[in-house]
């Protein structure tokens, strides 16, 4: 007997990992089957209500003491899913997805919960977008709202571009898609006024590496730090070296305390080269890199890239959260600007 169950000790391997590998697959369709009918069920529950409340006619007659009652009474029948501020949530659910603009069954109700949060429609549609390209988690989503990212993302657009980005999110198709200015670094949670070094900057980098890769956005993939290049006598390391699945290439970014100078950029320049001849494999695309400074000098930047045809860029990082209301104006009057000129 324990001869046959050793032959066939493979064979039970084979059948474990078939079971585990169908079990998971099931239960992975039957949470969206549950997610998507108690979004839609949320969705139909906001439709009663508004319509409840509009009784035919064309004003809404909305009052917070429905919702008080509705509230108690739900809960007495089915539990605290009704609480009054999850039905203000399902109520607005349904103004602001009409049937025209159908829930996606990708997200879950606490993902719907983060997104009605946002009052500005371009924006939300935005992190909408970007949460179901990225399959962001809820505590993903509110980092990325929190670091404002569609108004870092959008400062830098025209009024085609703000609206092509809150309509399908951030597309990557060439190495300026994938550039943030600035970085947002607050995770680190490194006070303005403290003095670090550069290696403690990619210490604290590497002991929040989850953190980092969301602050780069999609296609990351981490391959090393402090990654040798040895050309000529003296010793040369990139601070920290990724490949972008999407783009086909090495990204490398050295960090800098303080402002970016001209010899940073040469250097980077050199791994650049470096990469593209030793490192590359077939099908890679030329590599990308991205010097990152606290400061920077726009005009030296421009001068000390003067015929350099790398893919090179200097990018400023900050410690703290970015001032919303000044990216907010700056992006309104972009959009107001344009639409005086059409």
């Amino acid at each position: 007997m324990k001869t046959e169950i050793a032959n066939t000790d493979n064979n039970y391997k084979g059948l474990v990992s078939h079971i585990s590998e169908i079990y998971i697959q099931g239960r992975e369709k039957a949470t969206i089957a549950v997610n998507t009918n108690l979004v839609e069920t949320y969705w139909k529950i906001g439709q009663y209500i508004v319509e409840y409340e509009q009784k035919g006619k064309e004003r809404a007659e909305y009052g917070t003491e429905l919702l008080k009652k509705l509230s108690k009474d739900l809960i007495a029948k089915h539990g605290k899913g009704f609480s009054r501020s999850n039905l203000v949530y399902m109520r607005l659910f349904y103004l602001e997805f009409p049937i025209s603009e159908k829930p996606s069954h990708l997200l879950s109700w606490s993902h719907y919960i983060e997104l009605l949060k946002i009052s500005d429609k371009l924006e939300r549609s935005f992190y909408l977008q970007q949460t179901i390209n990225e399959k962001w988690s809820i505590p993903e989503l509110r980092r990325q709202k929190k670091s404002s990212l569609y108004l870092r993302l959008a400062a830098s657009k025209d009024k085609k571009g703000i609206l092509e980005l809150a309509q399908k999110g951030q597309v990557i198709q060439k190495p300026e898609d994938i550039i943030r200015e600035p970085y947002t670094l607050d995770f680190l949670k490194i006070p303005e006024i403290h003095q670090y070094s550069e290696k403690q900057l990619e210490d604290r980098i590497i002991s929040h590496l989850k953190d980092f890769l969301l602050e780069l956005g999609k296609g990351f993939a981490f391959i090393g730090r402090q990654y040798r290049v040895p050309v000529g006598n003296r010793p040369h390391a990139v601070d920290l070296v990724f490949y972008h699945r999407i783009l086909k290439c090495f990204v490398l970014i050295d960090l800098k305390r303080e402002e970016a100078g001209y010899e940073d950029v040469g250097q980077m320049n050199m791994y650049l080269g470096y990469f593209e001849n030793e490192e590359n494999t077939e099908g890679d695309n030329p590599p990308i890199g991205i010097v990152l400074a606290k400061e920077k000098d726009e005009l030296l930047v421009q001068y000390a890239m003067h015929n350099i045809s790398s893919q090179l860029f200097v990018n400023k990082y900050q410690l703290y959260l970015p001032n919303k209301e000044e990216l907010k104006k700056l992006i309104e009057t972009q959009l107001n600007e344009e639409e005086d000129n059409e």
